[in-house]
């Protein structure tokens, strides 16, 4: 189940700016399509918490959610109008977004022990995304990478209605839309420490979204041969840094696993805005690699410091405030700002000015780099659970 979760949004995904780009799609065109995933991831819990966790069973929405998504993809694949192409994907994205909280609700259902059978299932969903990556190689310029994702979709949901039963945890419960927003966690801004890491989240996630929006139409437009295959480096590189982080976790603390990721995505585009497809290729290399530690030194340390910051009474309201922010307003941000920065660098012959696009987000980046380390720099952190 989660290998053709992410197996799925990785046959897409990556290479949809490279396709839409080929068919005619100004920059703007395509990061309002991209935003519209993050409006989704705003939305999602929303579905999750007031319906699908309150009156169906969580292999049975699944289900139904992939086989609507699929038909959905499928007719994604022959748009070839902008506007269309918008509230198309943004249909997609509500069907699909809400599966990824239901897949990982699912495998909770059926382990005995999350904390140690969940990391093992959950890197299949990497591993799904890799092999996506791998199977649409040279394939970016057409809509086939669509019609992957739609019929895996599609027999991915047949699939989940074989899948162990997994009741509605939340039936009978009162919910409101600000729990499931994470609103509740708001009290926990009056310390500073969460309140920098909330802020700084929101705002490095802006220049952020250029990197997932436009990689792979730079790899392409500037020669890189199998350019979604390669991508797949860095959910290779994830994947260990996965492994490495109770390590660094003991000898850097988070605040500094922080910094070094925002560090790494300033560097990632620098190294993207000065590196080609001839004798500096290692530029682009280095730069795919690094998302290893930029996902996992950010995303993932920001979590686990709001799972160790925030009170177990509004833990998952924290989890879900620093979602929001991040994939949710930040992204939804980044996704139509960086779509007007490549419009604004596209020549009348349909090229791109890379290293103008590129720096823009390295600077955004360092700039919420410096102040996160100004901020924090005079704080003492041993309120919060000494290197925590």
């Amino acid at each position: 189940m989660m290998f053709l979760q992410f197996f799925i949004w990785g046959a897409w995904y990556v290479t949809a700016a490279t396709y839409w780009g080929e068919i005619g799609f100004q920059g703007s065109d395509i990061g309002n399509a991209y935003s519209t995933v993050s409006l989704a991831a705003i939305i999602a819990p929303l579905f999750v918490g007031m319906i699908a966790d309150r009156f169906f069973e969580g292999q049975k929405v699944l289900g139904v959610l992939h086989l609507m998504g699929g038909v959905v993809m499928w007719w994604i694949a022959s748009l070839t109008d902008a506007s269309e192409v918008y509230w198309v994907v943004l249909l997609y994205s509500i069907c699909y977004m809400p599966t990824i909280a239901i897949a990982n609700a699912v495998a909770f259902h059926q382990m005995t022990n999350p904390e140690k059978e969940f990391p093992t299932i959950r890197v299949l969903g990497t591993i799904g995304w890799i092999v996506a990556g791998l199977m649409i190689a040279g394939m970016e310029k057409s809509a086939m990478p669509m019609k992957i994702a739609a019929i895996a979709s599609i027999l991915t949901g047949l699939y989940c209605f074989s899948l162990p039963t997994t009741p509605p945890h939340a039936k009978g419960e009162k919910v409101t839309i600000g729990k499931l927003l994470g609103f509740d966690a708001l009290k926990l801004m009056k310390d500073r420490s969460f309140a920098i890491l909330i802020v700084s989240s929101l705002l490095i996630s802006i220049p952020l979204a250029f990197y997932y929006a436009f990689t792979n139409l730079f790899l392409v437009e500037e020669g890189m041969e199998n350019a979604a295959g390669k991508m797949t480096l860095g959910q290779v590189s994830e994947i260990v840094f996965m492994l490495l982080m109770p390590l660094f976790f003991r000898k850097l603390g988070v605040k500094k696993m922080i910094l070094i990721g925002m560090f790494c995505w300033v560097a990632r585009y620098m190294l993207f805005a000065f590196g080609n497809n001839d004798e500096m290729i290692f530029m682009f290399y280095f730069g795919i690699i690094l998302h290893g530690i930029c996902y996992d030194f950010f995303f993932v340390t920001g979590q686990i410091y709001v799972d160790k910051a925030a009170p177990e009474s509004v833990r998952s309201s924290a989890q879900g405030l620093i979602a929001l922010v991040t994939y949710g307003i930040g992204m939804y941000i980044g996704s139509i700002y960086s779509g007007q920065v490549v419009e604004k660098y596209t020549s009348s012959g349909g090229g791109h000015d890379w290293l103008a696009i590129w720096t823009i987000p390295a600077i955004l980046a360092f700039i919420v780099m410096l102040v996160f380390a100004v901020l924090f720099k005079s704080k003492n952190e041993a309120s919060n659970g000494g290197n925590y």
